[in-house]
């Protein structure tokens, strides 16, 4: 069975056994690389575009909405944890505020889309290392290295709110889940075609190793 052929969950495993020794051998940097984004402008059907900008503009409420006491108090134990390793990673989110606020959206824009967080927090230390104002070569604006093309896709004319937190994060999310959509749920490939490099391994591989770094369990 080719890479190409394999199963995803094969694939990635096989992947991210692979990259710890990179890491330790100094020929993969996870926390200070940043990869940049560039998104290809494609063609998107209007029914798809209609979904995607039905979304970002969805006026459903900022605050996470927890089905019980037990989900909540996960939601915070986690919330305390990532600060926890975003302090240790001396990012540009220096306040408890802009940390808190950060992690709340990152958590409601990555559950409305049915991403993993960690995923999410992985893919945003890749694309900008957690710098709210990254610029890329290519134009990729803010966290998640969201290209301007999409203000006019999706019926925006500012580029600048795309250093915006909130737009950011739900421009970024909603992206990447149309991606993982075309894909047929296929995140390796999901990966490249959110960073222009679809069916390159460096990207992909990027993102699941920091992911790793992002992962919480209950102890």
């Amino acid at each position: 069975m080719t890479p190409a052929t394999a199963p995803l969950g094969a694939r990635v495993t096989r992947r991210i056994c692979l990259l710890p020794s990179l890491v330790g051998l100094g020929l993969l940097s996870i926390q200070e690389h940043s990869w940049a984004g560039a998104q290809i402008e494609e063609p998107i059907a209007d029914a798809v575009r209609n979904a995607m900008r039905a979304s970002v503009h969805s006026d459903a409420p900022p605050e996470p909405v927890f089905p019980s006491t037990e989900s909540r108090l996960h939601y915070l134990r986690w919330k305390i944890e990532m600060n926890k390793r975003l302090i240790s990673r001396r990012t540009d989110l220096r306040t408890f505020q802009e940390r808190d606020e950060f992690l709340q959206s990152v958590w409601y824009n990555s559950k409305r889309t049915r991403l993993d967080v960690d995923l999410v927090l992985g893919l945003i230390q890749v694309e900008s290392n957690f710098r709210k104002r990254a610029i890329s070569s290519v134009g990729a604006r803010g966290y998640m290295q969201v290209m301007p093309f999409w203000m006019r896709l999706l019926g925006e004319g500012d580029v600048a709110k795309l250093f915006n937190m909130q737009t950011n994060l739900r421009f970024g999310c909603v992206i990447l889940r149309h991606y993982l959509d075309r894909e047929n749920g296929d995140l390796f490939l999901a990966l490249g075609r959110y960073n222009g490099s679809r069916g390159k391994p460096q990207y992909p591989d990027a993102v699941f190793a920091n992911k790793r770094l992002w992962e919480f369990v209950v102890k």
